[in-house]
């Protein structure tokens, strides 16, 4: 079942009280993991330092169906979240995914004038398939984007990434995580090696995106 989703009201009074100069994110989650699996929760805790985290889920999940719904669908959906965080919310937006909702984010970002997006692992590997690439709506991009990415992770190797960013318009930022899978989970052999704990290895993420929305956006915490 996972843990419950934040409560709408706390979310709609944080907005109400936060100043319009720091951004609010929009948080869409993996095609496996709901806004109410741990990971998930640890990557709004991540960044709701910075600025109000809003997680949503995709009607599929909500409906207790495990196959999300095709593109289209899904980048409807999207678009509903967005425009009802733009609603609570008069500052900059960022479009923040794991996996999949990261993907999605960037179809949306092509329709809706946002801020910047940030990708948990991206899915660049159809299937893990090293000819399907996802590259297409990165290369159309123009909004700046970071990928948080880790160095197991078989959907996004790394050195296929490096090509696609050369031939991307957007400004494109890449925060590695050694020993990072696609949850941004680092192996205990990795940990052990480097003495570092995971909260560690996770603020080192939340640092890369204070850095990357300081350049996209200008001073955020």
């Amino acid at each position: 079942m996972g843990w419950p989703p934040l409560p709408k009201r706390r979310f709609r009074d944080r907005l109400a009280l936060m100043p319009d100069r720091r951004p609010a994110f929009l948080l869409a989650p993996g095609a496996g993991a709901p806004s109410s699996h741990p990971r998930m929760r640890a990557f709004v805790r991540l960044i709701e330092s910075i600025g109000p985290v809003g997680p949503f889920d995709y009607p599929y999940a909500l409906e207790g169906r495990k196959r999300p719904d095709p593109l289209p669908k899904l980048i409807e959906a999207h678009r509903a979240a967005l425009a009802a965080l733009r609603a609570r919310h008069d500052g900059p937006i960022v479009l923040a995914g794991k996996s999949m909702g990261g993907r999605v984010g960037c179809h949306v970002a092509l329709i809706e004038k946002v801020a910047a997006v940030i990708c948990f692992g991206y899915p660049l590997c159809g299937a893990g398939d090293r000819t399907k690439l996802r590259d297409q709506v990165l290369l159309e991009l123009r909004t700046p984007i970071l990928f948080a990415q880790g160095t197991r992770d078989p959907l996004c190797p790394l050195e296929l990434l490096a090509d696609v960013r050369k031939r991307m318009r957007a400004p494109s930022r890449l925060h590695v995580v050694d020993g990072g899978d696609h949850s941004l989970l680092v192996a205990k052999a990795t940990l052990k090696a480097q003495s570092i704990t995971q909260a560690d290895a996770d603020e080192g993420v939340r640092g890369a995106i204070s850095r990357f929305l300081k350049e996209a956006l200008g001073n955020v915490g």
